[in-house]
């Protein structure tokens, strides 16, 4: 029995850093978002951060429900 309490305990440890991760990249998107729509111009390194800022995230998204993780925003 000792190895399943362990392997629930790893287990909650890594969620909680994969929702710190998820929490992480989910600000940057949103901030990444905010300054291109401040940007008077047409900024393609601006729009190129902020696509791959979303693709990060969103694959994070993907990954958190294939493990099943449970995640409740504050």
């Amino acid at each position: 029995m000792a190895l399943f309490s362990r392997r629930a305990k790893i287990k909650k440890e890594f969620d909680a850093r994969f929702i710190r991760l998820l929490e992480e990249t989910r600000e940057d998107w949103h901030t990444a978002q905010a300054v291109e729509a401040h940007l008077d111009d047409y900024d393609l390194d601006a729009i190129a951060k902020r696509k791959t800022l979303e693709s990060i995230h969103f694959y994070l998204y993907g990954e958190a429900k294939r493990r099943q993780v449970v995640y409740k925003r504050k």
